[in-house]
């Protein structure tokens, strides 16, 4: 009888079928859930990058529109600065050469006035006199000088003034041709997307570069500029002024100025004489301060000796106890009453020593307070003997020429003026 050949290998079990087939479902369901999940997810991811980079790049065109127009701002305000201080120096320029020619034009009327006065020293005999004609003469001659000198400090002025002007012109020049570029940049930004032929991807593009500058600091740096140049003009302008009127002013009256050097040589010889009196003031108080002091200072060295030798007291008595046999040489509350004596001691010499240390720089200090003093009271003395000297010179200014005997010495020489006059303060 033939048997039935059996197909090696596993078999399983109906059950085992219907769980595999049911596992199968399972993760078929499973996975396309999984799937589906993701999908919404990269759907959500895509639509919020993409909705967050046109923000992005709507903020950033944004923000180049507003800095363009803050520059552009800025660039037409320096503009205006610029034609401005153009103006200015042109004008300043102008009043610092008619400045010149008038400074120039005094040469002729100084010639002529010095002439004339030759002229009239040629007189002889009686005719020789001081008459109201030569005192013109030398006031006229006075006049100049004075206008000369005035004529010349408001040209130095205009001229120091225009390169002042020059140099904040420089400056907004350089500001306005950087704005310039600095637009020009912004503006070929502001072209850029995603169609240009020139986009690509740079090394390190968020890296801050060298000499990199705050908002701030740009801020600070064109109203600097701006605020200068300005002040410069302002100047220039008031200077402007003042040249116009000094070529156009007269000269002021002479007994003014004098009256006004011997009021203040009257104050300051007042002054100086308080000044003198407050010094001997201090100069016997800072004396009497040194002898109190001295005083201390050998009253915290008597201190500091008796201190010292209660200090030995204590260091010998300490020391004694220490040769006490067996048993007694315990740590009684006589050992920590001596010990404790012995660092109060010690305690207490320091701070007489600090404190006579403080004590001795003070008295140095008071001793070189009165030296200060006591120079200051000898330079006060002469200052104030020359100054007294000075009001006794200044005689020469009312007392006729005649009446009036100078002191000739090395310092102060005497010249030769006409007779019969008065001096008069430059």
């Amino acid at each position: 009888m033939a048997s039935l050949s059996v197909k090696p290998g596993q078999h399983f079990t109906l059950p085992d079928w219907q769980n595999n087939s049911l596992l199968i479902s399972a993760d078929a369901e499973q996975q396309r859930y999984n799937s589906h999940h993701i999908r919404q997810e990269g759907r959500a991811l895509r639509n919020e990058t993409s909705n967050q980079a046109r923000w992005d790049e709507h903020n950033s065109r944004t923000c180049l529109k507003d800095r363009i127009t803050s520059v552009d701002r800025w660039r037409e305000t320096l503009a205006r600065c610029l034609r401005d201080i153009d103006l200015e120096i042109d004008a300043l320029t102008k009043v610092k050469e008619a400045a010149e020619n008038a400074l120039q034009a005094k040469n002729l009327c100084l010639d002529v006035a010095i002439e004339c006065l030759t002229f009239r020293e040629s007189r002889r005999d009686i005719d020789v006199v001081r008459d109201p004609v030569e005192e013109e003469l030398l006031r006229e001659v006075k006049v100049i000088e004075k206008t000369k000198k005035e004529l010349q400090k408001r040209v130095d002025d205009a001229f120091k003034q225009l390169c002042l002007l020059k140099e904040a012109r420089q400056q907004l020049s350089c500001d306005h041709r950087h704005k310039v570029e600095t637009l020009e940049l912004d503006r070929q930004c502001m072209s850029f997307n995603v169609t240009s032929g020139n986009i690509s991807f740079k090394v390190n593009p968020t890296r801050i570069p060298d000499g990199t500058t705050a908002l701030r600091e740009w801020e600070l740096n064109n109203q600097c500029n701006k605020d200068r140049a300005e002040a410069e003009m302002r100047a220039s302008v008031d200077l402007r002024g003042a040249i116009t009127l000094s070529i156009a002013q007269t000269n002021n009256e002479l007994d003014a100025q004098r009256i006004a050097t011997e009021f203040a040589l009257r104050k300051r010889i007042r002054d100086m004489e308080g000044a003198l009196s407050e010094l001997r003031w201090q100069e016997q108080n800072t004396l009497d301060e040194i002898a109190e002091m001295e005083e201390e200072i050998r009253q915290l060295e008597e201190d500091l000796r008796k201190r010292t030798l209660d200090l030995k007291v204590a260091h010998t008595r300490l020391e004694t106890r220490t040769y006490r046999p067996h048993i007694e040489l315990c740590r009684d509350q006589a050992q920590y009453g001596l010990t404790d004596e012995v660092q109060q001691l010690e305690g207490t010499i320091r701070a007489l020593q600090q404190k006579r240390t403080e004590s001795q720089d003070a008295l140095d200090a008071l001793y070189r307070q009165l030296h200060r003093i006591q120079t200051d009271i000898g330079y006060k003395t002469n200052s104030l003997q020359l100054d007294n000297k000075c009001m006794d010179t200044r005689r020469k200014l009312v007392v006729p020429v005649e009446k009036f005997e100078p002191e000739v010495d090395a310092v102060n020489r005497t010249r030769n003026l006409p007779r019969n006059s008065q001096l008069e303060l430059a």
